[in-house]
Parts: structure tokens; sequence; C-alpha cells
């Protein structure tokens, strides 16, 4: 609350439980409230000894920050500036920003769903191709040597796979190039 209650005692922290009004029997345990009297806070800044504390000052003082205290004693309070930055955004700033999130967080699956499906077509391959060589020749060399190339034949069909996949959704060719190990040439003609 960031006010203080009238008609009663003006204490930080207030832990409320459900009665029966009639009875003043317990209603359960299993709920309560605890009330945070901001205004009843009234350390600064360098008196703040716990994360409670700081927790405290930072909410009652939000508006009128000009920095966000703490930042350096502990990562929660780093993401709470990240968070800030990002909520004082104008609205248009905000649509971009969220727009390029979406972007960069569907490119991310895209690529983790293609590089999946293409090792998995690519194993699959290997080992039809490496089984029928192996059977084919009837040596243990011969069935190494096919599952070395149906494996290698896999993993190029599982690059070109990805490459495809990457390109279908606008991601840019020298991304698709360090990803996949593909020359810009070979993905200009995918």
């Amino acid at each position: 609350m960031n006010f203080k209650l009238k008609g009663r005692e003006h204490k930080l922290r207030t832990d409320v439980v459900l009665a029966d009004r009639d009875t003043h029997e317990l209603f359960t345990d299993k709920m309560r409230y605890i009330f945070l009297e901001l205004p009843s806070f009234t350390k600064e800044e360098t008196e703040c000894e716990n994360d409670f504390e700081r927790w405290i000052y930072v909410l009652k003082n939000m508006e009128t920050l000009q920095r966000l205290p703490f930042k350096a004693r502990s990562a929660v309070f780093q993401k709470l500036e990240e968070i800030v930055d990002i909520a004082s955004l104008s609205k248009e700033d905000r649509m971009k920003y969220d727009e390029s999130l979406k972007v960069y967080r569907d490119n991310l699956a895209v690529r983790a769903f293609a590089i999946e499906e293409g090792r998995a077509e690519g194993r699959e391959i290997g080992r039809a191709e490496g089984r029928a060589e192996g059977r084919a020749e009837g040596r243990a060399e011969g069935r190494a040597e096919g599952r070395a190339e149906g494996i290698t034949e896999g993993r190029e069909e599982e690059r070109l796979k990805n490459a495809r996949g990457m390109k279908t959704e606008g991601i840019p060719a020298d991304i698709i190039a360090k990803v996949t190990g593909l020359t810009l040439e070979e993905i200009a003609v995918l």
C-alpha cells in the first residue's frame, strides 16, 4: 500500500488471516494477506541492510529514482533495471522492441527445429545407406565404409535442408553461411 490506514497502528508489515466474523474461528491456515505500508518505511538507501529492505526502498521510491540502486549487489536488481528500461520505452519503441524480440525468438525456434529435423533425417539416411552397402559387400570393411559414406551424405543433406529452411524464414545469407558452413554461392542456388 502506498498510503497509511487511518485508525491503525502504523507498521511496515501487517499479516492478516481470514476468520469467521461471528465465531472468530480461523477460516484456513492456507490463506493470508501480507500488507506492506510503504510510507512507514523510513530508511534511506545507505541504511538498507538486506535485500528485503532494498526491495522495499526501490518499490517506495521507484517513481522518483534517477538511477536504480543496488544493481551492483545482486543480479536481481540488474534484471529489474533491464525491465525498467524496457517499461520506460515509448509505445512506438516498445512495439518495435517486441516485434524484434518476436522475430529473434521465431528465428531461434526455426533454426533449432531445422537442425534437429536435419540431424534425424541425416542419421536415418546414413544408417539406411550404410546398411545397404554393408549388406551388398558383405564385409566388415564395406559396412564401415558404407556407413561412413551414408553418414557423410546424410550430413550434407542435413546442411542443405537446414539452409533451405533458414532461407525460407528470411534469415540473411551470411548468417546461414556461418551456421551451415555453406558458401554464399551454394546458398544462392537453393
